[in-house]
């Protein structure tokens, strides 16, 4: 892929993809507040580098799914304020698009000057599944710049006018976030540092089936921790009360564990966990051996013990991975696991990514330093198929002929 140092930007207009999907929430005077402002921050590198050599820089990016055209609740207008205080600068927002005010914003603009366009799904076209409407969003964007940057590494999986399309009317070439992105995800496909542990939980195995799948031949340990482990104690033939089960994915886990045990991988499930008698931050709670939950309960952290197990195979590794929190980090009684887990990354010498999601929102949450982690990833999504090999449209089409 071309980098941002292959392009020459000075008085130019580049238009850059970035990833602002971030969490919002009401403030105490209405005003919608960003709850992380990560992704943001992510960005600077790049706009940054774009604005002090000279160039013309217009954003687009995303916020949540809108339903049937644009609402105030997603618009990127506080985006807009945010990247402005964290630049130092003004960023001038164009909030209808490609129309005419966007069109005469970006017409007025000075090399330096930064503008933040509203947020692309208001369009429909740019998730649209027709090429030819997704093409014509692209040429409109197009209209606007000279060249594009593809930094949104949280949107590379998917093909999307912003995304994929785009890249056919302009040059382009990869944003700093991107590249360092693809840079680290492609050695830990090709030649990682062993012993190689991978650390995966959040709610669903299902969301993680690929993943596996594919890293199962790769990796010297699997460490299962969050919703998703009570599928595996199940498959164990272990009660899991009234814990998260996805019963039709039993079977796959028996396989998982069969094919980890002949290819000689370490795969740990919980051997405690922490239960309460309801999913609440107020619930009664206790901790039982995995195999021993009672009906009436369900399990919302990883125990003491396991927590203990996983730092222990963290200390001992090389290049470790991460993707999905132990438990429910946004409720104390259940945030010890994820911080057991983030606080031996962060202690570790070994490689640390950080699979984005969850887990980065979780060490924010937690208030530890991000500066302790190897490479904080911001593509939930993105990263976890970059892991299961699959082709990413929005890296592919950056490829040079």
């Amino acid at each position: 892929m071309k980098s941002l140092d292959d392009l020459v930007v000075a008085g130019r207009t580049v238009l850059v993809r970035s990833d602002f999907n971030v969490p919002l929430a009401k403030g105490s005077n209405g005003t919608r507040v960003i709850t992380d402002d990560g992704r943001i921050r992510a960005s600077l590198p790049t706009i940054t580098h774009l604005s002090q050599a000279g160039a013309k820089v217009v954003i687009v990016s995303h916020l949540g799914r809108p339903k049937g055209g644009p609402s105030a609740e997603l618009s990127l207008g506080p985006v807009a304020v945010r990247l402005g205080e964290l630049m130092g600068v003004p960023v001038g927002f164009g909030n209808d698009i490609t129309g005419p005010q966007s069109q005469a914003l970006v017409a007025a603009m000075q090399p330096g000057d930064v503008v933040l366009l509203e947020n692309i799904r208001f369009d429909a076209r740019e998730t649209s599944k027709d090429q030819q409407e997704r093409a014509a969003l692209a040429a409109e964007l197009a209209s606007l710049a000279d060249l594009f940057v593809s930094d949104g590494f949280g949107v590379v999986h998917r093909e999307q006018a912003s995304v994929t399309d785009i890249a056919l009317f302009l040059p382009s070439a990869a944003g700093r976030l991107v590249h360092t992105e693809a840079t680290v995800f492609a050695q830990l496909l090709a030649d990682p540092a062993r012993p190689y542990v991978v650390i995966l939980g959040g709610s669903k195995v299902s969301d993680k089936l690929g993943v596996i799948g594919n890293l199962i031949g790769r990796v010297d340990c699997l460490l299962i921790g969050g919703g998703m482990a009570f599928t595996f104690l199940a498959a164990a033939g272990h009660p899991v009360g009234d814990s998260l089960l996805e019963p039709d994915q039993i079977d796959t886990v028996k396989g998982f564990i069969e094919q980890a045990r002949a290819s000689g991988v370490d795969l740990l499930v919980p051997v405690d966990v922490v239960i309460a008698d309801a999913f609440s931050a107020d619930a009664a709670t206790q901790v039982v051996t995995a195999d021993a939950i009672p009906e009436g309960w369900r399990g919302l952290d990883i125990g003491p013990k396991t927590a203990a197990l996983f730092a222990g195979q963290i200390a001992q590794a090389a290049t470790v991975v991460w993707n999905g929190p132990m438990g429910v980090f946004e409720m104390a009684p259940f945030a010890s696991g994820t911080r057991a887990v983030a606080e031996a990354l962060a202690a570790s010498n070994a490689m640390t990514v950080v699979g984005g999601g969850d887990s980065a929102a979780a060490i924010r949450l937690l208030g530890l330093d991000e500066a302790d982690f190897g490479h904080i990833s911001t593509g939930g999504g993105a990263s976890l198929e970059f892991l299961e090999g699959k082709t990413l449209p929005g890296l592919d089409i950056l490829k040079e002929p």
